[in-house]
C-alpha cells in the first residue's frame, strides 16, 4: 500500500505540537509497515533525519505554505498534482488541512477549532480562510481524527459533521520526560531559577494561553505568601502579546518572573520535572500536551476547568477558573504549602498517563487508514 503524508510541520529544531504529533505517529507507522510505501510531502527543503525508513520517499512540494494564499496554492493546486503523480491509496494529513481538489481518500486530524471560540485572536485573513475551508475540509475528508472527546463533540456541535466519521485518538509523551532525582531538580533550579522553587508555564505566548492572567495570579500569590518562588515562562512570543507585557510591567514581582523564550528539546524535561507545579491555565485547548509531560515527570498540575483540559488531567491536577486570577493564586498557594497534595497529584498523574500514548494514537490512525482501502 502507498500512503502520502502531509509532513510540512516536520521542521528541524522547530517541532511544536502538530510537528511532534506528525513525527511520533508517522515514524511508528513507517516502522510497523515496512512493506508499505510512504510519500512524505514537505513544503520546503527537508532534514534527512525525518526520513525514518527505507520505505519513505521524500517529495518537496512548493510553495512553502505559511500564509493563507500559500495554503490555498499548496493544498488546492500543488498537492493535487503530486497526488495524481504518485497515486497513493490514502492521503494522511495530521495538521487540520486537506485538499478539496484532490480525489485521494483522506484521513485528516483536526486538533481543535479554537478559531470558532476566539475569532478576535485570529488575524483577519486567516480567520476568513478558516471560516471558509475548515468546515469544507471536515466534510471532504472520509475520516476525521481528533485528539479528545471534547474536540469531537465541539466539531459535531459547530459543523454538524456525522459523529460516526470522527474517531478520537490522543497525544503521547516523548520518552525523555521522566522523574528527576532531588539532586537533578536542584541543578535545574540553580541553572534557571537562582536555586529557588518555581512554577512553570510551557507553550506559545498569545492571548488564548492566558499568560497575562497567570502573571497577575503569580503576583497575588507572591504578595500573600512572601515566598521565594519564581515563575518561569517557557515559549516563544507569538502574537497579540501586549497584555502579557503590560502584566509584566504592572507586577511588583517582575524580577521573579523569567521569560525563557523557545526552550530546546533537551532542556524541557528537566524544566518540567524540577517545577513546583506546571501552571497551564489556558482559555481553550484541544488536548494540552504539557499536562501529559508533567504527568510523566511526576510534577503536580494547575490547569483550567474548561475545554479538553479536565478530560486529559483527570485527578492529576487542581482545576481552576482561568478567568479568575485569585483562584489561580489560591491553587498556587495550596501546592506551595501542602506537600501531601503535591504527592497525591503526582501519583494520580502516574496512573492517568497510561491512557495517552503514541502507540495508541498510531493504532487509531492506522485503523482509519485501513478502513479506506
Amino acid at each position: 500500500m502507498r500512503v502520502a503524508v502531509n509532513t510540512r510541520f516536520l521542521l528541524p529544531g522547530k517541532l511544536e505540537g502538530i510537528g511532534w504529533f506528525t513525527w511520533e505517529v508517522t515514524r511508528r507507522l513507517v516502522a510497523r509497515y515496512p512493506d508499505w510505501e510512504f510519500i512524505f510531502l514537505f513544503d520546503r527543503p527537508y532534514d534527512p533525519a525525518f526520513i525514518c525508513g527505507p520505505n519513505v520517499t521524500p517529495v518537496v512540494v512548493p510553495p512553502p505554505a505559511r500564509h493563507p494564499v500559500l495554503w490555498w496554492a499548496w493544498f488546492e493546486i500543488s498537492l493535487p498534482i503530486v497526488l495524481r503523480r504518485y497515486r497513493p491509496d490514502v492521503f494522511f494529513s495530521p495538521d487540520g488541512y486537506c485538499s478539496l481538489a484532490a480525489r485521494t481518500p483522506t484521513v485528516m486530524v483536526a486538533h481543535d477549532i479554537a478559531h470558532v471560540h476566539f475569532p478576535e485572536q485570529v488575524p483577519a485573513l486567516v480567520r476568513r480562510y478558516y471560516d471558509y475551508f475548515v468546515p469544507r475540509y471536515l466534510q471532504r475528508a472520509e475520516r476525521v481524527i481528533t485528539v479528545s472527546q471534547f474536540s469531537k463533540n465541539d466539531i459535531v456541535a459547530h459543523y454538524g459533521i456525522d459523529p460516526a466519521k470522527i474517531d478520537v485518538a490522543c497525544n503521547g509523551c516523548r520518552e525523555t520526560f521522566v522523574p528527576l532525582s532531588e539532586t537533578e531538580k536542584q541543578a535545574v533550579r540553580a541553572q534557571y531559577a537562582g536555586g529557588q522553587p518555581y512554577f512553570f508555564y510551557l507553550g506559545a505566548v498569545h492571548p488564548r494561553k492566558n499568560v497575562d492572567r497567570l502573571i497577575e495570579a503569580f503576583s497575588i500569590f507572591k504578595k500573600q505568601t512572601g515566598s521565594p518562588v519564581k515563575l518561569l515562562i517557557g515559549g516563544r512570543l507569538s502574537w497579540q502579546t501586549g497584555a502579557v507585557k503590560a502584566a509584566l510591567e504592572a507586577s511588583a514581582y517582575r524580577k521573579d518572573i523569567l521569560l525563557l523564550g523557545y526552550i530546546p528539546d533537551e532542556a524541557l524535561p528537566g524544566l518540567t520535572g524540577a517545577a513546583l507545579a506546571l501552571t497551564y491555565v489556558s482559555l481553550f485547548e484541544g488536548f494540552g500536551v504539557p499536562l501529559l509531560e508533567a504527568m510523566h515527570t511526576e510534577t503536580p498540575i494547575i490547569t483550567s476547568h474548561n475545554s479538553s483540559l479536565p478530560e486529559v488531567a483527570g485527578e492529576a491536577a487542581l482545576l481552576v477558573d482561568p478567568t479568575d486570577a485569585l483562584a489561580i493564586a489560591q491553587a498556587m498557594a495550596l501546592l506551595y504549602s501542602d506537600q501531601g497534595l503535591c504527592l497525591r497529584l503526582a501519583e494520580n498523574g502516574k496512573n492517568r498517563r497510561a491512557f495517552y500514548t503514541w502507540d495508541l494514537a498510531r493504532e487509531i490512525i492506522e485503523r482509519n487508514i485501513l478502513y479506506l482501502v
